[in-house]
């Protein structure tokens, strides 16, 4: 319960009670990721359908993208654009981390952002009443997919990165494998198609980009790990969209 409280206080701004969660904690909480993805997913599509019921797709689109926003904090977002800023406009490894823990977003973090929420946008209006079952497995999988960087590339930087590294991350990666698991299989049930599809395009995302942190960085970080989230999600909503 512990790992599973650090999980929604480490990847969500919902106030939870109980004591604050300890460093030390956040390695188990890597379990529980897919399972808050897909509550982040559920929450967004919930609030398109429900604004969908006053105003067009377009709107109802945009109210959910913030809705959704906010219940994170925009947390994988900031990884996202901190991420390629830092890929965009460093030419060594030690530019490229300067460059991330800039609070500062540059013009490749920008048009970064801009086209993953426009994407994410998109996709809300594409899918209708889709959504309800695609979103929350889609961002299941974004999640899911940071550990697969997390078992293939040690970290350069500290924070949850190091954390979890300190005991390895096999058993990190069957747990949230097994949780993602459970989810498209309930997804399956409800009728939700190309599940294997989405699995294999988020793992895809996810490894690729996994190759590309260790050929310019030769490790990942807290940004990375972020960036990955978002190019798994939108790995896995593309599968449904598609003709």
């Amino acid at each position: 319960m512990r790992s599973l409280l650090a999980a929604f206080r480490f990847l969500t701004r919902v106030p939870l009670p109980g004591r604050p969660t300890e460093a030390g904690e956040l390695q188990g909480a890597v379990v529980w990721f897919p399972l808050v993805g897909a509550c982040v997913g559920a929450f967004t599509a919930g609030a398109f359908l429900l604004a969908g019921r006053l105003w067009p797709p377009s709107v109802a689109a945009t109210l959910a993208v913030a809705a959704g926003l906010m219940f994170t904090g925009g947390f994988h977002e900031d990884g996202l654009s901190d991420a390629v800023d830092g890929l965009g406009g460093g030419f060594t490894p030690e530019k490229v981390l300067a460059i991330m823990k800039d609070s500062r977003i540059g013009a490749y973090g920008s048009m970064a952002l801009i086209c993953a929420l426009l994407l994410r946008w998109a996709l809300l209006v594409a899918l209708g009443d889709r959504a309800l079952l695609a979103f929350p497995l889609a961002m299941a999988l974004g999640r899911w997919s940071i550990v697969h960087v997390l078992a293939l590339l040690p970290p350069i930087a500290e924070g949850l990165a190091k954390e979890v590294h300190r005991k390895g991350t096999l058993g990190l990666w069957v747990g949230s494998t097994a949780c993602a698991l459970v989810l498209g299989v309930a997804a399956w049930r409800l009728g939700l198609p190309r599940i294997p599809w989405a699995f294999l395009a988020a793992a895809g995302a996810s490894l690729t980009w996994a190759w590309r942190l260790k050929v310019r960085l030769g490790g990942h970080s807290g940004d990375g790990l972020g960036a990955t989230a978002m190019l798994g999600e939108a790995a896995a909503l593309l599968v449904w969209v598609a003709r």
